[in-house]
């Protein structure tokens, strides 16, 4: 009895844990509250990023053996180029949605709304055909000046950015609904596959695998998996939107719009600087081993992306309705939710980097020291959690703009200065050291600027 009395107790605590579990995890994202819908949507962002993630892992290394690696190298070039200049050639159109959306939400300014959600993405359209097409006239100038075999992957690129500006502005357009399937996944899961599946049909049918072919089929993919967000994204809105006179501010657009773009711009440049001056300074199997430790690691970002991504609107809608409390309180909140999930996930791939790292090939491993200094500059920037959407969204667009420059200079003077002695150690250093800059900067303007305390540690509280 004594013995069936044990066992009784033994289930019942175990039970007792179990319901507590169910309790904290419904606590957690089963209510109602915005930081439930936060954590929920953060953690539908993240998944879908680490998804993302995994197959990036698998096309790199599929398209690195199927081209070899002076093509791969080739097409690496042009898609970086496409991926910077296409992160910013809508003008910050994708981003401003969720500035304008909740405000002519909670305004009620239903014509101005209906006119943005068709216009921004017309005027996105309009303004990267231009950008490409004075692209494609600056390659065809340069060519005497760059590798002939880069010419047409280039031109390529550019044809692609008209369909990649549209596709920003629609995941900017979706997230503000917080539709978050429909703005990450067209972009960070489909494209991989529909990539993936073109280049199986054009190894199948005896085409060359080279970097003109892979980048046409790169091309086509970001026309098809464009087109498919934006039928999809209509029907969506026909359900929440009722017709109705539409009303254009292109002007005022783009004037909020273009000060996030040049905050995007800086981001971007800090992102692929140390890529693109290794690749002037040393020769391509180093540049190849950074790229694969950078990569891991940059699994780490996804979580700062999967927040900032669905928190921002909110930044705005409690600014708007003068709620500062609350703002103040998301606020932490949402750097909490950055930071600690980042330093977990640092810690797993430090812990896993060898067999991560030979994924890519045996010579790979040689990156692994590398991940522990990238590994500082993330840890920093996830320390202050989303303050760069906070400050786009109150307001200081141009300080943080300044702050993002001032963090690409630093990046590109100390690659400069590293890279010939350092090699990717050098690059390494220059991109943990900017982000360091960048975070401490961020966390500056919001105190003294906002006067709200956006760092993990310490009180959260007006000032």
């Amino acid at each position: 009895m004594a013995s069936f009395g044990s066992e009784r107790a033994w289930r019942a605590s175990h039970q007792g844990i179990y319901s507590g579990v169910i309790a904290r995890l419904h606590a957690l994202f089963g209510d109602a509250s915005d930081h439930s819908l936060v954590r929920r949507l953060a953690g539908a962002a993240f998944i879908i990023r680490i998804a993302a993630a995994f197959l990036a892992y698998v096309s790199q290394v599929i398209l690195a053996r199927w081209l070899g690696s002076f093509e791969f190298g080739i097409y690496v070039y042009a898609w970086t180029w496409l991926l910077m200049v296409g992160g910013v050639v809508d003008l910050g159109l994708g981003s401003a949605a969720q500035r304008f959306i909740p405000e002519y939400t909670e305004q009620r300014e239903f014509p101005l709304l209906r006119g943005f959600l068709s216009g921004s993405r017309w005027l996105a359209l309009v303004i990267a055909t231009a950008i490409a097409s004075v692209g494609v006239v600056g390659v065809l100038i340069a060519g005497e000046r760059i590798h002939s075999a880069t010419i047409l992957p280039l031109c390529l690129a550019c044809l692609a950015l008209p369909a990649f500006s549209v596709a920003v502005v629609q995941s900017g357009i979706a997230r503000s609904y917080n539709w978050i399937n429909l703005g990450l996944v067209p972009t960070y899961v489909l494209r991989q596959v529909m990539l993936l599946v073109l280049m199986g049909a054009a190894y199948a049918a005896g085409l060359p695998t080279d970097a003109l072919v892979t980048m046409l089929a790169t091309v086509i993919t970001l026309w098809v998996i464009t087109l498919g967000q934006l039928i999809v994204l209509n029907k969506r809105l026909g359900t929440v939107i009722d017709q109705g006179p539409k009303a254009y501010a292109a002007g005022i657009w783009l004037k909020t719009a273009m000060p996030i773009s040049l905050v995007e711009g800086f981001y971007f440049l800090l992102t692929y600087c140390d890529v693109i001056v290794l690749t002037q300074f040393r020769p391509p199997d180093e540049v190849a081993v950074y790229y694969a430790a950078a990569k891991t690691m940059a699994l780490v970002a996804f979580i700062y992306f999967a927040v900032a991504q669905t928190v921002a609107h909110k930044f705005t809608e409690y600014h708007v309705a003068g709620d500062r409390k609350r703002l103040t309180d998301f606020i932490a909140h949402s750097i909490r939710l950055t930071f600690w999930p980042s330093l977990g996930l640092i810690l797993v791939i430090l812990a896993s980097g060898v067999p991560l790292l030979r994924m890519f090939g045996r010579d790979f491993v040689s990156g692994y020291p590398l991940m522990f200094i990238i590994a500082v500059g993330l840890l920093a920037r996830a320390s202050v959690g989303p303050a760069e959407r906070l400050l786009n969204m109150l307001g200081e667009r141009r300080a943080c703009a300044e702050v993002y420059g001032g963090s690409f200079l630093i990046n590109l003077g100390l690659c400069v200065v590293l890279i010939p002695h350092l090699g990717v150690f050098g690059a390494a250093i220059a991109s943990a050291t900017a982000l360091v800059v960048e975070s401490i900067c961020l966390f500056l303007v919001a105190k003294y600027r906002l006067g709200f305390h956006c760092f993990v540690f310490g009180r959260s509280e007006d000032h």
